[in-house]
């Protein structure tokens, strides 16, 4: 007995070992970006925007190519990991893809794309998306960095993932810019630090620019983080607005948009619950774009089932007062390739 003690004392110290050293090691190497950051922009796009330009923009949540309609995911009530296999996630990015190129938008903006993760077999996401439109500039900024995420069992592994901007038009710059972070250490350390990709758009015959901004607010926090972000988010847009600038900010604001609640009603308390966006709160004249017709984000607490899934609308766009909305649309793929449909804005730069 006194073998068996021993013996289980020695395996126990020795988990503990590890886990204090892979803390630590996850602490000394900890993504900690500045505040605000160049983001370099590999410029193919020649063509300058005007004023009184009609454009064509989507934002999608591509689920890092791993979030299907046959995927479920731990955090929602699931039971996935790595909620897909390589053969996949391939088939995932192929049908993102070809969405991408079929659509022809101006200007995309796309979030959970992989570097080179665990979770999606290590292919380059970015390589592979920008395939789909060649000739666009773009800027990646990342928003997850961590060489090995540690939970759960089997562990989610090294994940490199981040925003990732694409225009048809030139841009001048980009920037990286720090969200607040709602966890504190050691959570923190194997966390995404959520951020803003605003890219500069000259626009020709003016000093002005279009400020485009790629986000993707807190997703599994207590709700604060949500709102703290949200706020740095208006701040960040009304002060762009008030330099004279026409600005776009779209993406996943893991916050139901107003009356969404009323086309799409929570049924599944028990699971991930989305913040509620506070439209009153943006800066006077700016408007929220969204469409209730379809939802756009599905639970993944099981593969999608269309009669009993959970949906949300959490994806869409804010717009300044001198962008005049066109159109916006919600393009219902049945969550085929991504746990998130993809929006379509059609706006003029007045």
């Amino acid at each position: 007995m006194r073998k068996i003690l021993k013996g289980v004392g020695i395996a126990l110290l020795a988990v503990v070992c590890v886990a204090i050293l892979g803390i630590l090691a996850l602490t000394v190497t900890e993504f900690e970006p500045a505040a605000v950051e160049t983001v370099s922009v590999e410029a193919r796009a020649e063509k300058t925007l005007a004023p009184g330009q009609s454009l064509k923009l989507v934002t999608w949540n591509v689920g890092y190519g791993g979030l299907g309609a046959a995927s479920d995911f731990f955090m929602d009530g699931g039971s996935g990991v790595r909620s897909a296999d390589k053969a996949t996630v391939e088939k995932y990015l192929s049908g993102i893809g070809e969405f991408l190129a079929a659509e022809q938008a101006d200007l995309a903006l796309l979030q959970e794309v992989d570097e080179s993760s665990t979770r999606s077999f290590g292919i380059d996401e970015r390589g592979r998306l920008l395939a789909a439109m060649p000739e666009a500039s773009c800027a990646f900024a990342k928003n997850f960095s961590v060489p090995f995420v540690p939970y759960p069992v089997p562990p989610i592994g090294k994940v490199q993932s981040g925003l990732f901007t694409l225009s048809r038009y030139a841009v001048d710059s980009a920037e990286r810019i720090a969200l607040p972070c709602p966890f504190s250490w050691p959570v923190r350390i194997a966390n995404l630090k959520r951020c803003l990709l605003a890219s500069y758009l000259p626009v020709e015959g003016t000093d002005r620019q279009l400020v485009l901004v790629n986000l993707h607010l807190e997703a599994y926090d207590s709700g604060e983080g949500k709102i703290a972000q949200a706020r740095q988010l208006s701040e960040f847009i009304g002060a762009e607005y008030a330099k004279g600038n026409w600005v776009i900010a779209g993406g996943d604001f893991n916050q139901v948009f107003p009356g969404s609640l009323d086309e799409y009603p929570i049924f599944t308390p028990e699971n991930w619950l989305p913040g509620v966006f506070d439209a009153e709160a943006l800066p006077e004249g700016f408007s929220c774009a969204f469409d209730l017709a379809t939802p756009t984000c599905r639970l993944l607490n099981m593969p999608y089932d269309a009669a009993a899934a959970q949906h949300y609308v959490i994806d869409g766009f804010l717009i300044s007062p001198n962008v005049r909305l066109e159109r916006v649309e919600t393009v219902g793929l049945g969550f085929a390739d991504s746990d998130h449909n993809p929006v379509r804005l059609e706006v003029v730069l007045e």
